[in-house]
């Protein structure tokens, strides 16, 4: 069974891009959310394997978000996703319980690489 993916990023062409080189990549992404608010009630509803979460957006940064959703799942998989590689970000996601990074631009095998070394 392929992995299912929520994709969390207010940019609709960032969640395309990340589509695309997951379903090429044999994984099924299983919903999409533009903001951290949208990401938690997703997350609630669709139980993914593992979200990709960006950091900066309205409502609630992913940050925010991804401190509920490990309070509603402490095992639950997410890699941060942002444009700004900032230090402090980095070590404010994975001190929240970000299993990895991936910094935008994407590469696509990086995502991947990522991604497979979450799931295990």
């Amino acid at each position: 069974m392929a992995n299912r993916i929520l994709i969390v990023d207010d940019a609709a062409f960032m969640r395309m891009m990340i589509r695309d080189i997951l379903t090429k990549n044999g994984y099924e992404v299983c919903g999409e959310a533009n903001d951290g608010a949208q990401a938690i009630e997703k997350f609630k509803e669709v139980r993914p394997d593992l979200i990709t979460m960006d950091i900066t957006m309205p409502e609630m940064d992913g940050i925010a978000a991804l401190k509920e959703i490990k309070k509603l799942d402490p095992n639950a998989k997410v890699i941060m996703c942002s444009a700004m590689g900032q230090q402090a970000m980095v070590i404010d996601a994975i001190q929240a319980g970000a299993k990895d990074f991936i910094v935008k631009p994407f590469q696509a095998d990086r995502v991947i690489e990522a991604i497979k070394k979450t799931l295990g």
